[in-house]
C-alpha cells in the first residue's frame, strides 16, 4: 500500500511546481532533503518517475496520480470544517514538566469551557525536543523556552520573560550568587538540566562572560527533579524564578537578576486553527497573571 504521507508531499510538490516550491507553501515545516527523499521512495515504491526535476514537469504517472489523490487533499480542510462543525477539538501540546503541573490545568479548564469535547495530548519535553516534534507533525503547539531564530517552518509568538535563579536549601548560609561569583573555585555542586537544554546554555553563557567556570556535578531531567535533589542535600540547583510559584518550604531561591531573562512562547507550524488560538490566549492570560 502507498505511504499515505508520501502521497501529501507529491501533491504539494505537483500543486507548486517543484520541491522547493512545494516546501516554502506546505502548512507546516519540514526540510527540502526531508521531501526530496520521500518523494524518491514513493517513485521506488511504484517503480515510475513521477517529474522532471529540471525544468519541472510531471511525467504521464506522475499527472495521473495527481489528478487521482488531488480532490482528496485538496478538500481537506472543507471535510474537517465541515465534521466538527467548524471547529476541530483535538490538540496535541508539547512541554517541560513544571509547564504541565502548575500551568496548563488553569489552562485546559480555560479552554474547555469553549471546548466541551476537546481531547488533549501531552507531552513532555524540552525546547530541541519539541522543536523537532513539531516539524515531524507529532505536536500542535509547544510551549517552551525560545532560543534565537527557530528553525525554518516553526512560528513562535513569546508569552513571557522569566529570570534565572538559584535554588538552595533554605538553612543555606549563601545568600546572594555574588558570594559565589567571588570565589577562586565554585566548590558547591551545580544541579541543572543536561547541558544542551537552552535553560543551561544561556547559564553556562553568561558565566563565561565573566569569566567564571562552574559546570553540573548532576544532570537531571526536569526542573521538579532539580527542586527534588537540592532538597535532598545535593547541592544548588538551577532553575527559573517564576513569579506566584515558591519552592518547597525547605528551599528558597536566589534570582539572578543579572543575568539576561530567559523568553519562554508558544511555538506552532502552519496556520493555526481556532483551538490553538483559543489555547495561545489562555497562555497570555496566565502568563499576565504571573506577571500582576
Amino acid at each position: 500500500m502507498l505511504n499515505i504521507h508520501y502521497l501529501e508531499l507529491f501533491y504539494y510538490v505537483a500543486r507548486h511546481g517543484g520541491i522547493m516550491e512545494a516546501v516554502r507553501n506546505m502548512p507546516y515545516g519540514i526540510q527540502q532533503p526531508a521531501v526530496s527523499a520521500q518523494i524518491i521512495r514513493l517513485e521506488e515504491d511504484l517503480g515510475l518517475t513521477l517529474f522532471q526535476r529540471r525544468p519541472f514537469q510531471l511525467t504521464r504517472a506522475g499527472a495521473e496520480l495527481y489528478d487521482f489523490i488531488k480532490p482528496f487533499f485538496a478538500n481537506l480542510d472543507t471535510v474537517e470544517q465541515r465534521i466538527t462543525g467548524g471547529v476541530g477539538q483535538q490538540i496535541r501540546i508539547g512541554a517541560s514538566e513544571v509547564v504541565q503541573r502548575y500551568h496548563l490545568p488553569e489552562i485546559v479548564v480555560r479552554v474547555r469551557a469553549r471546548f466541551p469535547n476537546l481531547k488533549l495530548y501531552l507531552r513532555e519535553g524540552y525546547q530541541p525536543q519539541l522543536e523537532s516534534w513539531l516539524l515531524a507533525r507529532e505536536l500542535d503547539l509547544a510551549i517552551t523556552m525560545i532560543e534565537g531564530k527557530p528553525p525554518p517552518g516553526i512560528k513562535q509568538e513569546e508569552l513571557i520573560r522569566l529570570q534565572l535563579a538559584l535554588l538552595v536549601p533554605e538553612e543555606s548560609q549563601l545568600r546572594s550568587a555574588d558570594e559565589l561569583w567571588r570565589e577562586d573555585r565554585i566548590e558547591e555542586p551545580l544541579i541543572a538540566l543536561p547541558a544542551s537544554e537552552g535553560i543551561c546554555r544561556h547559564f553556562q553563557r553568561e558565566l563565561e562572560k565573566r569569566d567564571l567556570e562552574w559546570f553540573p556535578s548532576l544532570e537531571v531531567s526536569s526542573l521538579g527533579l532539580v527542586e527534588a535533589y537540592v532538597a535532598n542535600g545535593f547541592g544548588v540547583g538551577l532553575g527559573l524564578h517564576i513569579p506566584k510559584m515558591a519552592p518547597a518550604p525547605e528551599l528558597r531561591w536566589i534570582p539572578l537578576d543579572d543575568f539576561p531573562p530567559i523568553h519562554v512562547g508558544a511555538l506552532w507550524v502552519g496556520k493555526r486553527s481556532r483551538l490553538m488560538e483559543a489555547f495561545i490566549e489562555e497562555c497570555h492570560r496566565r502568563a499576565e497573571w504571573m506577571r500582576a
